[in-house]
């Protein structure tokens, strides 16, 4: 026990004195970090097509028009020198879209890459947009095989249940609220917290040497941590303030990524509104 605990410590001690070649000294560090809001949103193009998606109505009503204005200008409170997007993180035809939508050749659509990312990028006259996001493999299909092969059906049925009860509670209140209304109701605490807790519990699917829940699990949380790898790599100075609208599945997972890294500050829309 005792050399397992100096060694404990030797490890520490060894650990700090790599962090203090790399930062000599924690005071005189700048006070200044870089600012990270995520902000959580439905997907307005494509209803239904993913697990925590909202059956949407039409963002491109006049109604619902008005409404993005009034998103907008609140998000631009927050001032942010960039804005990083749900898209593909090698698409190029982002900033090609972005660039003709300046020019007024393009009409926006109705995805929320569009709809509030270059409305509000023009608003504060950035040259471009950043496209984040990164693809992933994720072994579902192994999970439904493992849940049929152990007679676990009915729980797992009734995992998808809740989950689809949480999803139309956000259809619920888009149709008798605004979209600002309706996003700080999904960048709550409760239910960012929520939305995390129900891949965490299909972990539960599995045991050793068949991680089939585990394993679908991590392959998210590799997703979402190559997605903030590359939010880090936008910023390029203490004052840089970077605004990441993604899906809300994404949005637990992206938080703590941020929340926990000492270097930026994490931001949250409510507090715009406060």
């Amino acid at each position: 026990m005792r050399s397992r605990t100096a060694a404990t410590i030797i490890s520490l001690w060894a650990f700090s004195a790599l962090l203090a070649v790399f930062h000599p000294s924690t005071a005189e560090a700048s006070p200044s970090r870089p600012e990270i809001l995520v902000l959580g949103v439905y997907h307005m193009a494509n209803p239904g097509q993913d697990v925590f998606n909202t059956e949407a109505d039409d963002v491109l009503a006049p109604e619902r028009q008005a409404e993005i204005e009034e998103l907008v200008a609140v998000l631009e409170r927050f001032r942010p020198t960039k804005i990083a997007v749900e898209q593909d993180f090698n698409n190029d035809a982002i900033a090609e879209r972005y660039d003709e939508y300046l020019a007024g050749e393009h009409e926006l659509t109705r995805n929320e890459t569009e709809q509030i990312g270059f409305r509000l990028a023009r608003r504060l006259e950035h040259e471009t947009v950043y496209p984040v996001d990164v693809d992933g493999e994720f072994p579902l299909p192994r999970l439904r095989d493992y849940v049929k092969a152990h007679g676990l059906i009915e729980e797992f049925e009734a995992l998808m249940a809740e989950i689809q009860n949480f999803v139309e509670a956000t259809d619920n209140h888009l149709a008798s609220h605004t979209i600002l209304e309706t996003l700080l109701f999904m960048n709550s605490e409760d239910r960012a917290e929520k939305s995390v807790g129900f891949y965490y519990r299909q972990v539960h699917f599995g045991e050793p040497w068949n991680w089939a829940g585990a394993d679908l699990v991590s392959a998210w949380f590799e997703r979402n941590i190559r997605i903030y790898s590359n939010v880090v790599d936008l910023v390029e100075s203490p004052n840089e303030r970077v605004l990441v609208i993604f899906g809300a599945g994404h949005l637990g997972w992206l938080r703590e990524s941020f929340a926990s890294d000492p270097t930026v500050r994490l931001r949250k829309l409510g507090e715009l509104v406060e």
